[in-house]
């Protein structure tokens, strides 16, 4: 039968599709949330596949080209120290077999710290750890709709090499940054920041052949480097043009390789690009490498120790912060990460400011009280109250814009990802999410290392 068209649509012909496989539990994106989720369920004797666009696992941290973990390590009592732990626990220490990790490098004044590490030992590390833990791997598939049984998902349709297929669960947990799932599925949203803009998004590169001590003594801990791309005399026309206020340049674990956080992506209109958008987001992937081409001929001419320096990689992808959040069952605030907030269904830690990348510069929100700079992460956060055989975690889970800000990191994401899947593993037949036993969760979660401060 031939499918229908007309101007503007085109209505494709019904089919039937084959089930690639049933399993108890499918996890949708492959970065720290979703590594997180699937090793915690498989590790409980759950069948669980792991879905994911690409070739490789990491996310942002790889496909982003983040090359950092942000939001492990939080001042308790005065002293930085990890409050992050569980499964990432295990990768850290598979990435590090691997001679891929870090240091922990601090910054603003000792008031956060990261750990870089190499992004082809993450890559290897990741397929290590799941296979391990048993988790079933499905590589470039994209999540393209859902088959519903009343509220709840009965099937997830992935669009593969094969061409379209179906996945059977009776639970499915998003972890795809974009809240496709959970959106395929009716999950009410907000996108960015409600007003047509968000976080603004970065496209990731890294610069090799660099002097290290030289490049060191010039950029120091981020403000020389603003310094110099504040100075009037560069900045005049035709000089050089920055798409923000800043930079974050800092070495990898080969002193003689730095990342580069430098750009911001806009659209048409001047505000941050729509990462849910086809269009804007093909544009945004030029105009990442444009600013890259503009800021690297800065570097080489301006700043000590970049001399001989070549680009050696540009990001898989521009590097996305925010774009759908849903509304779940409680939005964590701006305020639970300034007042350090406590709460009775916590899963962990978030440790990681509000890091604001508004128009031009980035906003930084520390939390008031020194001795906690830190936070708890509500499991209500994590459920909805529309799908009740859902799960979403990471970066598309239930936050304000401001809330966001700082549990998007990867530390907040892990924490979310293995209270998912620990969860899911625990679900009994017909129940549902919301109806949980938090605290059976947060017990098995304790057990299984991860850190509450109670």
């Amino acid at each position: 039968m031939p499918s229908s068209i007309n101007t503007n649509t085109v209505t494709e012909p019904a089919r039937a599709l084959p089930v690639y496989g049933e399993f108890d539990v499918v996890v949708i994106g492959g970065g720290p949330a979703g590594l997180a989720a699937s090793v915690s369920a498989a590790r409980r004797g759950a069948r669980t596949l792991l879905v994911e666009r690409y070739g490789f696992l990491g996310g942002m941290g790889t496909a982003g080209g983040v090359t950092n973990f942000a939001g492990l390590y939080g001042r308790k009592n005065g002293a930085m120290q990890q409050v992050v732990h569980g499964v990432v626990d295990d990768l850290l220490e598979r990435i590090e077999v691997l001679g891929g990790l870090n240091q922990p490098q601090d910054g603003m004044l000792g008031r956060i710290r990261v750990r870089s590490y190499d992004v082809s030992a993450y890559k290897c590390a990741a397929d290590q750890l799941l296979l391990s833990a048993g988790v079933q791997l499905l590589f470039h598939a994209w999540a393209a709709a859902v088959v519903t049984d009343g509220p709840s998902i009965a099937a997830l349709v992935v669009e593969t090499k094969s061409g379209r297929q179906a996945i059977r669960a009776p639970c499915f947990i998003d972890c795809s940054g974009d809240a496709d799932v959970a959106h395929f599925a009716g999950v009410p949203f907000e996108l960015g920041d409600g007003h047509g803009s968000a976080l603004f998004p970065t496209t990731m590169f890294r610069v090799g052949h660099v002097d290290a001590p030289r490049a060191l003594a010039a950029v120091g801990e981020f403000s020389a480097i603003n310094q110099l791309m504040d100075d009037s005399e560069l900045r005049q026309p035709g000089r050089y043009r920055f798409p923000r206020k800043g930079a974050i340049l800092r070495p990898n674990k080969n002193p003689a390789e730095w990342r580069a956080n430098v750009t911001q992506i806009r659209n048409a209109a001047g505000m941050a690009m729509d990462a849910t958008d086809a269009r804007q987001l093909s544009e945004g992937e030029l105009e990442g490498r444009r600013q890259i081409t503009e800021y690297f001929r800065f570097l080489k001419n301006e700043v000590p120790g970049f001399e001989q320096s070549a680009i050696v990689d540009i990001a898989p992808q521009v590097g996305i912060r925010e774009t759908r959040r849903i509304l779940g069952h409680y939005a964590l605030t701006g305020e639970d990460i300034l007042s350090s907030a406590r709460f009775d269904d916590s899963i962990g830690i978030n440790a990681w400011p509000m890091e604001m990348h508004v128009d031009g510069a980035i906003s930084w929100g520390f939390p008031r009280d020194e001795q906690r700079a830190y936070n708890d992460l509500p499991w209500r956060m994590l459920t909805n109250k529309v799908v009740p055989n859902l799960l979403v975690a990471g970066r598309c889970a239930s936050m304000t814009h401001e809330g966001q800000s700082a549990a998007r990191a990867s530390g907040g994401c892990f924490v979310m990802g293995q209270a998912a899947g620990t969860a899911a593993a625990l679900l009994a037949s017909g129940q549902a999410f919301p109806d949980i036993d938090v605290a059976l969760l947060q017990q098995q979660l304790s057990q299984d290392g991860v850190f509450f401060d109670r």
